[in-house]
């Protein structure tokens, strides 16, 4: 549950659940809407590697004006680190583990709105591989 906050909406998937061992962006796109969207990219995280200590995920919404998804057009809005503790790039000296994040998100961005988003995922380390499945859910309202 999502403190009532969000409203479930199946089209809105941006990632289905599978491995990632290379840094690569999701290849599903959604049309989020033309106006404002708010929301919160629910990710929910199957499979971490850790164990070399040197490991680091940044799961990054990526907004765009078209489908194409352009390195030309895209924004990056948002994103969230996970991975060993060794590698936070702040003095916060916790593992990330498996389980469920919830990253606050809207398509806006220096003014503009953007109907589309992708995740990209960064992944670095000796034996990165991260599992996870992710999906928007607007803020009810």
């Amino acid at each position: 549950m999502l403190r009532n906050r969000t409203v479930d909406d199946s089209t809105l998937a941006l990632k289905a659940s599978g491995a990632i061992t290379a840094s690569a962006p999701a290849t599903v796109i959604p049309l989020i809407g033309e106006g404002l969207v708010q929301g919160d990219i629910i990710i929910d995280v199957t499979a971490i590697d850790i164990v070399g200590n040197d490991e680091i995920y940044d799961i990054i919404a990526q907004l765009s004006p078209d489908l194409a998804c352009t390195a030309a057009t895209l924004v990056d809005r948002c994103e969230i680190s996970l991975g060993a503790m060794e590698t936070k790039r702040s003095d916060c000296n916790r593992d990330d583990t498996i389980g469920r994040y919830i990253l606050p998100f809207d398509n806006e961005y220096c003014g503009t709105i953007y109907p589309y988003v992708r995740l990209y995922t960064v992944c670095a380390g000796a034996t990165a591989s991260i599992t996870y499945s992710a999906r928007l859910a607007k803020r009810a309202g």
